[in-house]
């Protein structure tokens, strides 16, 4: 097999074979899973024909980058010319003609930012980059050279270090293996997912895992357990004022999040009471409707769930003063809301709980069976 090289210039990263020309960069020469030039030195190499022998006592401070690059066919630290400095984050690498774009590795994209509201979340992301920075430093890794092991910019790794940026789940996989962290900054992500939900979706992402049973009314909205990915996009992207970008992905995120309720053990009672309305308010399109129409079904047909649909011919019934949801836990204790009671605050005081539950209760023996809300449904689809 010859030899491919690999080489960091301006504008880009070029892996070559054979007659390739010959570059004055830094370079590695990768012949299957082993790297036979030295990087860190930055040899000057001639001919790539004539792979560079890299001095063992250097290849054992390169180890996590190039441990990297035998794993990997494509990646590498971006924007650096062959003089060390930055080249911009245009930069790329390929070899053997394959090539990717890593840049800052998503450090624009919506959804990613850390709320500085949100005190418990910015002290958990604070507390994550610490970490990663402290094994960083242990390691004996530049922050470029350490985003360039793991394929994100250097201006990323600062920002996740600083606490300014959530990482990425792949990102602290990454992290873990090239920092020998034995799992320890792997074990994180599930605390940093959580804080790119908002704190109230998480607290009520908590109480809902916790739930035995959960009661919910919704006259408007089709409920948030049952929408599909598209249907929670065009519902935000019609509220004003207007959510920004990193703001949506947050609540789409943190909604989709919460259908876990679905794949819990033992599984819990869900019953849904739906106006007909939202069933026919095309949001998003009427492509959209009915693949939000699909799900409901599907969700519909689960043992330990219940969807029934409130006619609009009903004249009235309990309520039409707003949503009323209730979650019940294990120890017999409960939570509640309603928009028409109570300031719509969380309750769970027993009396205004009881209140709660004859409301929904009558809501529900006023609506059509599950058995026939599915009928409904059915036609509802074959009507949009």
């Amino acid at each position: 097999m010859s030899p491919a090289r690999v080489t960091w210039g301006e504008g880009g990263v070029g892996c070559g074979g054979g007659s390739s020309s010959p570059t004055y960069l830094k370079a590695f020469y990768v012949v299957g899973d082993q790297v036979t030039a030295d990087r860190v030195v930055g040899h000057r190499v001639v001919d790539s024909r004539d792979p560079v022998r890299a001095d063992p006592g250097r290849m054992s401070a390169a180890r996590p980058v190039l441990s990297w690059l035998s794993r990997v066919t494509c990646g590498g630290p971006p924007g650096l010319n062959g003089d060390g400095m930055d080249v911009g984050s245009g930069a790329r690498m390929s070899v053997d003609g394959a090539g990717t774009q890593h840049g800052d590795g998503g450090a624009d994209e919506p959804g990613w930012d850390v709320d500085p509201d949100d005190e418990s979340g910015v002290a958990v992301i604070a507390t994550v980059g610490r970490q990663i920075k402290a094994w960083r430093e242990s390691a004996g890794m530049r922050a470029g050279e350490f985003g360039a092991a793991i394929g994100y910019g250097e201006d990323l790794v600062y920002k996740v270090e600083g606490g300014r940026r959530i990482p990425r789940p792949e990102f602290l996989d990454r992290a873990d293996e090239i920092l020998r962290a034995g799992g320890k900054l792997a074990a994180m992500k599930r605390d940093v997912a959580e804080v790119r939900y908002p704190k109230k979706v998480r607290d009520l992402a908590k109480m809902e895992a916790k739930a035995v049973e959960l009661e919910a009314y919704h006259h408007h909205n089709i409920n948030g357990l049952l929408q599909t990915e598209e249907h929670m996009r065009a519902l935000f992207a019609s509220w004003l004022p207007a959510y920004s970008a990193d703001d949506t992905e947050r609540m789409v995120a943190a909604r989709m999040a919460r259908w876990t309720i679905f794949d819990r053990d033992p599984l819990p009672a869900l019953s849904f009471v739906q106006e007909e309305v939202t069933l026919r308010r095309p949001v998003g399109g009427k492509a959209v409707l009915r693949r939000q129409l699909e799900r409901l079904l599907e969700i519909g047909k689960l043992r330990n769930v219940s969807i029934q649909i409130m006619p609009t011919r009903c004249e009235e019934h309990p309520g039409t003063g707003g949503l009323i949801e209730v979650l019940r836990f294990p120890d017999g204790s409960a939570v509640g809301r309603s928009e028409g009671a109570f300031g719509s605050r969380p309750v769970s005081d027993p009396k205004q709980l009881r209140i709660l539950s004859m409301r929904y209760g009558m809501i529900r023996a006023q609506a059509l069976t599950p058995r026939d809300s599915l009928i409904f449904v059915e036609r509802v689809l074959g009507e949009t």
